[in-house]
C-alpha cells in the first residue's frame, strides 16, 4: 500500500486528498493530512452576522474555469452553486476623487464596443484615438517575457495602466501590473500580440467565433455557493477519512532518504511513499530546505503579499443610497489605501436581506503591509473614512469584521514560467515529490483546486 503525505488543509491539500480517496477506501492508498492552525480550509472562511453572511477570504470563483463548479457536484453541492448578478453588473474606477463607470464591452482591458469606449469619460481622447489605432496594429513577435504594464503601455499607454490593468490586477493579485509577468498572468494577451498584433481585433474575432445557442442566457462570471464559500470545505471534509486529517499539527521538515520520505511534525516523524507539499511556495521552501537547497531557492523566489479584507453591515437606508453595481476599484494614483470595495449585496443576493448593505473592502499589497501593525478597529476606522471621501458614506455599521491574510496571494514575476520550469525539474529529481497551491499556475479557487488534483495524481504515478 503507498502512504502518502499531504502539507497543508487549505483547499489545494483538500483537493488533493478528496483525489486520493477513492483509492484509500479500496485499500491501495493511505494518507495523512498534516495541517498548522485549528481549522482546515485556509483563506475559504464565511461568517453569518445579523443574517449576512460574509467572507473573510474569496468570496466566489470564475465560472469559466471549470474545476471548482466541477468538485462542488461531485461532493452533492451541485444544487448550491449561484451565480453573479450579471444583468446589474457594473463596476466603477476612482477617478480624480468620482467613481466613473467602466464602459459596455471592455473585455479586461481590451475595449469591443467603439462607441461605449469612445463616449466614456474613464479615458482622455488621447487614450481614446489610440485605443482605435490599435485595431491596425500587425502581429509582431516580441522577445522574453515582460511584464502586463510593459504590454499594455505598448498597446494603449499609460493611462489605460493606471486606470485599468493596475486596479484590475490589484483586485486580484494584489500586485502591481509593473512587476507581474504578462506570460504567467495574462498569457492569452501575449498569444493575442503574437497572432494578431492587435489586441482588439483578436478579441473582437474570438466573439464572434464564440458558439451561443439562440436565447441561451449568458453565464455568470462569478460563481459561489448559497451558504458561502466555507460551505465547499465542509462538504468536501464531510467526504475525507476524519481519521486522516491533523490539524495543530505543523510540519518542520521533510527528508527523503532510501527511497522514501521522512515527515517530521513536532516530536513525531512518519514515513510515505510520496509528499504532496500544498503549501504557500516560501513555505514550501522551509520545509524543504535541508532535503534539496536549489529548490528550496527557487521556490523562496516567488514572491507574495499580504491582503486584509473588512465586512461592513449597514441599513436599508445605506443601500438605498449606494450606487447600482458590484462595486469599484481604486488606481494607485488616487493616493488612496483601499484598492476596491464590493456591494456584495448587488453581486450576491443571498448573502444579505433586503434590509442590508453589505459592503467588502480590500487592502492588499504595501497599501495592506502599512496598516498592517494597526489594531482592528483603527483599520475600520480607515476603511470608513475612505469610504466617505468616495461614497459619501457617514452612516455607523452595524457590523464591522477585520480578516487578515498574511503572505497569501502569490505574485507571478516577470520570468514565473521559466522559474516553474526550473522548480520542475529539481523536483523531478525527488520521486514521490509533488507541489501544489497558488504559487504555481493560478492563484484562484479552481486554480488551487485543480493542481491539488494534479499533485494527487502525480504522487501516484511517480511512486506507482
Amino acid at each position: 500500500m503507498n502512504r502518502v503525505a499531504i502539507v497543508g488543509g487549505g483547499i489545494s491539500g483538500l483537493a488533493a486528498a478528496f483525489t486520493l480517496e477513492e483509492s484509500r477506501r479500496s485499500g491501495t492508498v493511505e494518507y495523512t493530512l498534516y495541517e498548522s492552525s485549528s481549522r482546515l480550509g485556509g483563506v475559504l472562511r464565511t461568517e453569518s452576522i445579523e443574517g449576512c453572511l460574509v467572507e473573510a477570504g474569496p468570496d466566489s470563483f470564475l465560472s469559466e474555469k471549470p474545476w471548482a463548479s466541477d468538485l462542488c457536484r461531485e461532493i452533492g453541492l451541485g444544487d448550491q452553486l449561484i451565480g453573479s448578478t450579471d444583468a446589474d453588473r457594473k463596476t466603477y474606477i476612482l477617478v480624480r476623487g468620482r467613481l466613473i463607470p467602466m464602459p459596455d464591452g471592455l473585455m479586461f482591458m481590451v475595449p469591443t464596443k467603439i462607441l461605449a469606449t469612445g463616449f466614456s469619460p474613464l479615458f482622455s481622447w488621447t487614450t481614446k484615438l489610440r485605443m482605435a489605432q490599435e485595431l491596425f496594429r500587425s502581429a509582431q513577435v516580441t522577445g522574453g517575457d515582460e511584464s502586463v504594464a510593459s504590454l499594455v503601455k505598448r498597446h494603449y499607454g499609460e493611462e489605460v495602466v493606471d486606470r485599468l490593468a493596475d486596479p484590475l490586477l490589484s483586485g486580484i493579485y494584489g500586485g502591481e501590473a509593473d512587476s507581474l509577468s504578462v506570460r504567467a498572468v495574462l498569457p492569452r494577451f501575449a498569444e493575442m500580440e503574437r497572432t494578431h498584433g492587435s489586441l482588439g481585433r483578436s478579441m473582437l474575432e474570438a466573439r464572434r467565433k464564440m458558439p451561443r445557442k439562440a436565447h441561451e442566457p449568458a453565464k455568470s462570471i462569478f460563481t459561489s455557493l448559497k451558504n458561502g464559500m466555507q460551505q465547499l470545505v465542509e462538504n468536501l471534509v464531510l467526504k475525507l477519512n476524519r481519521s486522516s486529517l491533523l490539524v495543530n499539527t505543523p510540519v518542520q521538515f521533510v527528508e527523503f532518504e532510501g527511497g522514501h520520505w521522512k515527515v517530521s511534525a513536532g516530536a513525531k516523524s512518519d514515513q510515505f511513499d510520496a509528499v504532496i507539499l500544498a503549501l504557500p511556495a516560501h513555505a514550501a521552501a522551509g520545509i524543504l530546505s535541508s532535503c534539496n537547497p536549489e529548490l528550496s531557492g527557487e521556490l523562496s523566489a516567488i514572491g507574495y503579499s499580504s491582503s486584509i479584507a473588512v465586512g461592513l453591515g449597514y441599513d436599508r437606508e445605506v443601500r438605498r443610497a449606494l450606487p447600482p453595481g458590484f462595486g469599484f476599484l481604486v488606481p494607485h494614483s488616487e493616493g488612496k489605501r483601499l484598492l476596491a470595495a464590493t456591494f456584495v449585496h448587488n453581486k450576491f443576493p443571498h448573502r444579505a436581506p433586503n434590509d442590508r448593505a453589505l459592503l467588502r473592502c480590500f487592502f492588499a499589497g504595501s497599501n495592506a503591509d502599512n496598516i498592517w501593525e494597526l489594531s482592528d478597529d483603527s483599520i475600520i476606522a480607515i476603511a470608513r473614512n475612505e469610504l466617505q471621501q468616495i461614497l459619501r458614506l457617514r452612516s455607523t455599521p452595524l457590523f464591522a469584521r477585520v480578516y487578515r491574510w498574511k503572505s497569501a496571494m502569490a505574485q507571478y514575476g516577470v520570468g514565473h514560467l521559466e522559474r516553474l520550469d526550473r522548480i520542475d525539474r529539481l523536483r523531478r529529481q525527488l520521486p514521490g515529490l509533488a507541489l501544489a497551491g497558488n504559487g504555481y499556475r493560478g492563484i484562484g479557487v479552481p486554480d488551487c483546486i485543480r493542481s491539488g488534483r494534479e499533485a494527487a495524481r502525480q504522487a501516484m504515478e511517480m511512486r506507482g
